[in-house]
């Protein structure tokens, strides 16, 4: 899966494959979040604040 880099001071970059989101944070750590809709994807990608976009959209609301 290819990610793209997003404007955050603590996400590097996501990416999204079948259903699954992939997080990349600064600090190395990566998550991968299946079942996610592709338009939570393009929200966090379009997010002024992308953090605070997974903080509320997809943090711990998938696994």
């Amino acid at each position: 899966m290819q990610l793209e880099s997003v404007n955050s001071s603590a996400i590097r970059a996501v990416g999204y494959e079948g259903s699954t989101l992939t997080v990349e944070f600064h600090n190395g750590r990566i998550y991968n979040h299946p079942g996610v809709p592709y338009s939570l994807f393009e929200g966090l990608v379009n997010a002024d604040s992308p953090c605070g976009f997974y903080n509320h959209f997809i943090r711990r609301k998938f696994k």
